[in-house]
């Protein structure tokens, strides 16, 4: 049965400003972690979904159709919550639950499924914006770049050497006048062999998005914002440190 265009599909949904009120996120919509109870921007949090024999599953793309959960990208407290039984209780809330002639359920390795699926979907948008000319691979190309301001969003393999790095990111803080600064790219919990096959480029070890390296709240919709966003959830998930 279709659902009325009017009917609200999932109670997680956090209302929309009203009109002449200021939005807190590009979407203009938030979402609830079902476990904390806390609201964050939907881009923030992590979406589960329901196959139709009820098993819950990861869906970082949050495209999956039907009724959804929403998460904090946190391994240690979904963990916790599997431990105490606290994330089957809340997932029957949010799905109301399992489909019809089924019951809800979910493997004990979820959260490196989730792990799993976000690393998948950090690749897949990275390959995507490969292939739409906004990744610059190749150390002397980034660097020239990112010392005129080009580079919006700087990142290194993790097995990337120290030296490497430095370079690249004093190259960048002359760029985004932050001499001076601590700023730095990111290290992703991601090393050489997984960022080449993603891209198909041999030996990738450092990768700048292109784009203004002043770029403001606005400029992150574009392809730093959205590499940005699949880089901070793998990385608050796995517990290592998001983009600056």
């Amino acid at each position: 049965m279709r659902t009325p265009p009017n009917e609200r599909v999932s109670s997680d949904i956090v209302e929309r400003p009203a009109s002449g009120q200021k939005a807190d996120n590009a979407s203009g919509s938030e979402r609830r972690c079902v476990l904390s109870g806390e609201t964050f921007a939907r881009e923030e949090l992590i979406r589960l979904a329901i196959s139709p024999d009820g098993e819950v599953l990861p869906d970082p793309a949050g495209k999956a159709p039907g009724r959804g959960a929403w998460i904090a990208p946190d391994r240690a407290a979904l963990e916790s919550a599997i431990a105490d039984g606290h994330l089957k209780g809340a997932l029957n809330r949010a799905f109301k639950g399992g489909p019809e002639g089924s019951s809800l359920s979910y493997k004990t390795d979820l959260p490196q499924a989730l792990a799993d699926a976000l690393t998948r979907n950090l690749l897949d948008r990275l390959g995507l914006e490969l292939r739409g000319g906004n990744v610059v691979l190749g150390s002397s190309r980034i660097e020239e770049q990112a010392r005129t301001g080009r580079i919006a969003l700087l990142l290194h393999a993790s097995d990337s050497s120290e030296d490497g790095r430095k370079k690249l990111d004093q190259a960048w803080r002359v760029g985004s006048d932050a001499q001076g600064t601590g700023k730095r790219g990111t290290v992703l919990p991601l090393d050489r062999d997984a960022l080449s096959v993603a891209l198909g480029r041999e030996n990738v070890v450092h990768l700048g998005v292109s784009g203004p390296s002043g770029a403001s709240a606005k400029g992150r919709s574009f392809a730093s914002g959205r590499i940005g966003q699949a880089v901070t959830r793998l990385s608050r998930f796995l517990g290592s440190d998001p983009p600056e």
